[in-house]
């Protein structure tokens, strides 16, 4: 069927293969009655961050006493129940994305957050959705390989903001945030860590466990304590305070909710070890996330950091050497392996990615393949490796797959958790 699938992809005109997109995604809402105009939606849509933003969220408006329902790469949700987003997929095909809506209105749910992705807004999944609120987190390099150019992946996300929501909440500090400004909304909130804005944070201190900031609004401004690390999330925090903001929820219960939360499986997720060295593992697999967490465990890294990670096959091929490249600069031991191949040769995979490392290395950190440049296949004995070279005070940072529990190779979806991995070889 998938052979089938991707004969029909070549021979059939573009046009027509998202006309039938749109097809499904019209018969889905029909058939389960247009669930999502019984719901207040808040789509979340950027680069990075959505999913931290989507739970952010969803904490926030849980303590404030709404029942809310979620869907994100990571996890779904309806009400109290809670599972693991298995499908590989971070806006899930239109049946199934009307199917959980319809739920959320069954369970009595007040909101639904959803995470939505331009490749989602470009095949139409989302279709007869109406949005209460639209989030933007950021827009940065990725998925070139489905969209021609930048310009053209942005103005998707673009189009997403068109059906003027009640709200909008954008990222000030993202280059593209003017356009998105324009779209017609109700309301207008923007967030910011270094320009002026209606809802900005001062006061930043930031450690390997998380961060304290004040969070500033027009309500006033409340200082939190955040278990989250790197600027990054505190940008999070923002986006998830200026929903809430929205929907007038006090700045009292915003500080309380994100306190509370302890994090996301597989963003920036510390693994206890009981050894001398610490592991973290994350989900950064673009250029501007990947920098992000080399910068924020730069901060605290008292040694070196070792980084093992590769990228994902059937993806933006244009990102898989600027990877190398962050890798060389900002780790001290890279190790470039196997990671989600899809259909693609691996070790071709890794071999692009390695392509890079050498060129980003700085020139008092230069990488030499075997030294403290190294190229593994397999997954499990990457993070093996990585493992036994640790010493006191170093960090292994793992990255490419954070909390996914699955790993696509071919047509099939194998089991598989780089955390599961680290647990197993450390027998903790």
């Amino acid at each position: 069927m998938k052979k089938i699938k991707e004969l029909l992809k070549k021979i059939l005109p573009e046009s027509f293969i998202i006309w039938t997109h749109k097809v499904r995604a019209i018969f889905a809402s029909i058939i389960y009655g247009m669930p999502s105009k019984k719901l207040k939606v808040i789509g979340v849509t950027g680069t990075n961050g959505k999913t931290t933003v989507c739970n952010l969220i969803a904490k926030i408006l849980e303590n404030s006493g709404h029942k809310t329902g979620l869907m994100t790469t990571i996890n779904f949700k309806i009400g109290a129940h809670e599972e693991v987003n298995k499908t590989k997929m971070t806006t899930i095909n239109p049946f199934l994305l009307q199917e959980y809506l319809k739920k959320m209105v069954e369970d009595k749910c007040e909101y639904a957050i959803i995470e939505t992705t331009s490749h989602a807004i470009s095949q139409y999944r989302n279709w007869g959705i109406k949005y209460h609120t639209l989030v933007l987190t950021n827009i940065t390099h990725d998925h070139l390989d489905y969209h021609n150019s930048f310009a053209e992946y942005r103005d998707t996300k673009l189009r997403l903001f068109d059906n003027n929501p009640d709200v909008s909440i954008i990222n000030r500090d993202d280059e593209s945030y003017e356009l998105f400004l324009k779209k017609p909304a109700g309301k207008v909130l923007l967030y910011s860590l270094d320009e002026k804005a209606d809802i900005t944070a001062r006061k930043i201190y930031l450690d390997r466990s998380g961060s304290n900031f004040n969070i500033i609004s027009e309500e006033g401004q409340i200082s939190v304590d955040f278990h989250m690390p790197g600027k990054f999330n505190i940008s999070n925090a923002l986006a998830a305070a200026g929903v809430a903001l929205s929907e007038g929820i006090k700045l009292e219960t915003i500080k309380s909710a994100l306190e509370e939360f302890k994090g996301v499986s597989g963003r920036m997720e510390t693994i206890e070890t009981g050894k001398n060295f610490s592991v973290i593992v994350d989900f950064a697999h673009t250029p501007d996330g990947l920098q992000k967490v080399f910068e924020t465990v730069k901060g605290f890294v008292k040694a070196r950091i070792i980084h093992v990670a590769g990228a994902t096959g059937r993806r933006d091929k244009t990102k898989r050497p600027i990877l190398g490249a962050i890798a060389g600069k900002y780790a001290d031991i890279a190790i470039v392996t196997n990671e989600d191949p899809y259909d693609e040769d691996p070790a071709k995979i890794i071999e692009e990615v390695a392509a890079g490392i050498p060129r980003g290395a700085e020139k008092n950190n230069k990488k030499i393949l075997g030294k403290n440049f190294y190229k593994v296949l397999d997954r499990q004995d990457a993070i093996k490796m990585a493992l036994e070279m640790a010493g006191k005070d170093d960090v292994v940072l793992i990255t490419g797959k954070g909390g996914e529990v699955v790993m696509a190779v071919g047509a099939e979806l194998i089991p598989y958790s780089d955390k599961e991995v680290v647990e197993k070889i450390l027998n903790i």
